[in-house]
This record gives structure tokens, sequence and C-alpha cells, in this order.
């Protein structure tokens, strides 16, 4: 019989997998006929986004469920239970070799499927055990190896860098700045829907406080532009769009940086442009990492870690830094004090003595 599992729309926003896997599974899915009723995967949508999900959460969970499904040859997930949930993240674990992580994001993704989409309260659900994630310390970089990489990279990416740097912003954070969220008089950056949906303030360093009114003038410049190309319109949060209908054409809801592309809303048909995507920046950081010659493997988000320790190492409070991160526990943070080797009172080797 048919099953309900999405349409090919639905699949290309989702993490392609080996090409050769990905082309069986799209002709698999085109010969599953169309059904009166709401399919799963548009039942998984629709309880996600009620629930205000982000949506990287939305396409790993309909990811995940995918594979569940495909793995277990199409059977559909209600005639399926413990033994193949346990058998499909065994697989995960002992042939596709992923880290804890990623297996308890498959498997939440799963108890998501059954409890809040096929509305089963099962009780083998509390029982299937999670990955122990291994504990990790953060790769930091020192001052000097933070001049190093910033000081290789120019323009946009330098900018977005040293933000990162100086207010302890994640990458996707600083890129959906919008113009509004940044406040000269007081010297500070409203930090708008972080992570799990929750906003905080950091501060505005003095020192990038030029350069980025010098941005922000450049930015208003290609707006005017694009309104007069009649594509000024952005992506506006939630129902703010209905609310206030004039508000996408805004300066103050224009994105601090702004992608160099526009690209066609496909419900509304309006010319609008998305923020930077994360990968310029990623490659950018990479290179500058690789051209100071860093034996670390630093990324974008070591910059925030590299942020928690010197404040630490200038005496700052770990509450403080806290807030300034945005953890929901203290504990989080308190993984910089082990970088620093100074939990309590610093430990010094017998061999320097």
């Amino acid at each position: 019989s048919a099953l309900p599992y999405g349409n090919a729309k639905d699949r290309r926003s989702d993490p392609p997998p080996q090409a050769a896997a990905y082309s069986c599974r799209e002709e698999a899915f085109a010969k599953l006929e169309h059904m009166n009723e709401i399919r799963l995967l548009d039942r998984v949508r629709m309880e996600i986004r009620a629930r205000h999900y982000s949506r990287r959460t939305e396409k790993a969970y309909l990811y995940w469920i995918r594979r569940y499904i495909f793995f277990h040859k199409l059977r559909h997930p209600n005639e399926m239970g413990e033994k193949e949930v346990t058998r499909f993240l065994s697989w995960l674990a002992t042939k596709r070799n992923v880290s804890a992580s990623t297996q308890n994001q498959a498997l939440s993704a799963l108890v998501f499927l059954y409890k809040a989409v096929l509305k089963q309260d099962l009780d083998w659900l509390k029982d299937v055990v999670r990955a122990k994630k291994p504990k990790r310390l953060p790769v930091v970089l020192t001052r000097r190896e933070v001049e190093q990489v910033i000081g290789r990279m120019q323009g946009t990416p330098w900018l977005v860098a040293s933000l990162i740097y100086g207010t302890g912003m994640r990458l996707l954070e600083c890129l959906r700045l919008r113009v509004k969220d940044i406040d000269f008089e007081r010297h500070e950056i409203t930090v708008r829907g972080g992570k799990g949906q929750k906003d905080r303030m950091t501060m505005l360093p003095s020192k990038i406080e030029t350069p980025l009114s010098v941005h922000l003038e450049r930015v208003r410049g290609q707006f005017r532009k694009d309104q007069a190309a009649g594509a000024g319109n952005v992506e506006l949060p939630m129902a703010i769009a209905r609310k206030y209908p004039k508000a996408a054409g805004d300066w103050v809801w224009q994105w601090v940086f702004p992608a160099t592309r526009h690209y066609t809303d496909k419900e509304n048909g309006q010319r609008r442009r998305h923020h930077l995507h994360e990968s310029v920046m990623q490659r950018a950081f990479h290179r500058a990492v690789n051209e100071a010659g860093l034996a670390k493997r630093a990324s974008c988000h070591t910059l925030r870690h590299s942020f928690a320790t010197h404040l630490l190492e200038d005496g700052y409070d770990i509450r403080t830094i806290q807030e300034l991160l945005g953890h929901s526990d203290v504990s989080t943070t308190m993984v910089y004090t082990h970088v620093l080797n100074v939990g309590g009172r610093g430990v010094k080797s017998p061999l320097d003595t």
C-alpha cells in the first residue's frame, strides 16, 4: 500500500547522502502513490512548526525519520517499535561509526515521531538508552594566535570574526543580526533568538564601532538601490510580516551582513536578500588559519571559546561569562576553567620547580 512519507520538494532540503543511494531513494519516493490524508512527513513538519522549533531541527528530524524508514525497507513507523529503533541506532553506531551526539539526535527525532506525531505513548521509549557523550575540552587560541588569524582576514569576514571574538556570539547569531539589534549609544548588541530561542545582551567592542558604522553605511546604500529595483524586503520572523505588512521594507529590519545575491520567495514572489551564508565565513576563517600556520583544528566557533577563556584570564567571574555566552547552566561555562587549569587553584608541574 502507498505510504505517506512526503514529496520531492521536501526531500530537496535534506542533506544529500551518497549519489547512488540518493538516486535509489528518489526512485523509491517517486513510486509512492498520493493519498488523500495528510502525509507522514507533512504531519511531522506541522508538529515541529507548532512548537516553534528551529529550521535546522526540522531539517534534521525529517532527515533521520526518512533514514529510519528506508533502513527498514519502507515499513510504516506504526508497524515498528522498540526492536526496530534499537536496531537502527545500533547500526548507526557500529556500521556508520557516528558520534554519540549524532546518535542521540537520531533518537530524539524518532522519539518526536512516535510521541508528537503518531501519538503513541509507549513505555519502551523511556527505556531506550541514549549514547554517552565523551567529555571534550574546547580548542582555544591564544591572544597572539587570534591576532594572527583575524589579521589575515579582510572585508566582511574580518568584521564578522572580530565581532565573534569580541562578543562571544555564535556564528549564526552574528550573521542573523539586524540593524535594530545594534545600539551604538549604549555600546550593546541584542542577540535575538539564540540557542533555545533565548534573547540576551552582550557588549559592542569600542574598537569595532567605527568599522561597523562604515559597513552599515555601505549596506544602507545597497538597501536603497534594492528598494529602487523593487527588491528591498527581507524575511521577517514569526507573524511580524502579517502584523506589520510594511516592516519587511524598513531599514531597521535589514540584515547587518546581507548576502551578495538576491533570491525569489516562493510564497509571494518577492525578490529579497538573505543574510550572508555561514559557509562564506567558514572558508575565509579556514584559509586564515592555514596561512597563519597554526597547528590547531580551529573553526569560527573557536573564537567564541577563546572569548570566554580570555575573559576568565582577565579575572571576570564565571556568572558574568555565563550570561554573555547565553548558557542555561553554569556547569557548561565551567569547562573553560579546565582549559585554564585553574579549577580553584592553579597547579604547577613538579618539573617546573
